[in-house]
């Protein structure tokens, strides 16, 4: 699993997800539950993951969809 994009914003990873899905994409969500250790005061981003072999396809899902601008670069 490689990082597609990192965040707090919980509606992002919601809309990213469900591009991704949309897509055929499978989605892994690091760090989702660390709220519970960290108080809820959402300083931990979560990572959405996908496998490495989809990462170009899940780009260009996301960049399509208009949220280019939230991509890891690399």
């Amino acid at each position: 699993m490689v990082e597609l994009l990192r965040t707090n914003d919980l509606v992002l990873i919601s809309a990213v997800r469900a591009i991704l899905a949309e897509h055929g994409l499978r989605v892994f969500i690091a760090d989702e539950h660390m709220s519970a250790l960290e108080g809820s005061l959402g300083f931990l981003p979560r990572r959405v993951l996908v496998d490495a072999r989809d990462l170009p396809r899940a780009r260009r899902a996301i960049i399509a969809a208009g949220f280019g601008q939230e991509l890891r670069s690399g």
